[in-house]
């Protein structure tokens, strides 16, 4: 059930990287997508591998294959992008890891299914029509579960969850102010995740 929320992880500094993650996982949140947005990404996804070995570990924000190749090094057990790189894929299928790639419109879906992808990243859900454009979406696709992430939060969440094409939700919101903070909001996730079963 705790793999129903991952949470986007911005590290910006390599010292926030244990105690980020401590705080999510004292919030009942074992899973963490660390975005390549920063400088110390590929080091901050090292240290969190090897001092969170019973968490799952993920890359996010991966737009090109040097990205990629540096994620996997790192240890990350996932790679999720923004947008749908064939490349990329490529290489995550040599490494038997999953990839979740942004696809918001029917051809940028069929495209990923083609290369093998049915579970995808729907970035930003709140701009491409959220949980009805979803609905929709999953008519002419059934075999496509989504990630929606943009605009999810504690207010929504549920709503999300129960849908059944749903696979997870990705989102920073649980990641706003302090350690304790983190903790907090992690808890109220799960929670309205448990409950949305």
């Amino acid at each position: 059930m705790i793999n129903k929320i991952i949470p986007v992880v911005v590290i910006k500094e390599l010292k926030q990287t244990i105690p980020t993650l401590k705080a999510l996982q004292s919030g009942g949140i074992n899973i963490a997508e660390i975005t390549f947005r920063t400088a110390c990404a590929e080091e901050a996804i090292n240290l969190a591998v090897k001092n969170f070995p019973d968490m799952l570990i993920g890359a996010g924000t991966v737009i090109n294959t040097i990205q990629c190749k540096k994620a996997i090094n790192a240890g990350a057990k996932f790679i999720v992008s923004p947008g749908f790189n064939k490349e990329v894929g490529k290489i995550c299928k040599e490494n038997n890891l999953p990839y979740y790639p942004g696809c918001v419109t029917p051809t940028e879906i069929m495209s990923a299914i083609e290369e093998g992808f049915t579970i995808l990243k729907f970035f930003p859900a709140n701009i491409y029509g959220g949980l009805n454009a979803l609905k929709a979406l999953s008519a002419p696709f059934p075999q496509v579960k989504f990630i929606p992430t943009g605009g999810v939060d504690e207010n929504n969440l549920a709503q999300f969850l129960a849908f059944d094409k749903i696979y997870a939700v990705g989102g920073s919101f649980m990641m706003k102010g302090s350690y304790e903070e983190i903790t907090e909001k992690s808890k109220t996730a799960v929670k309205i995740a448990e409950d949305s079963i």
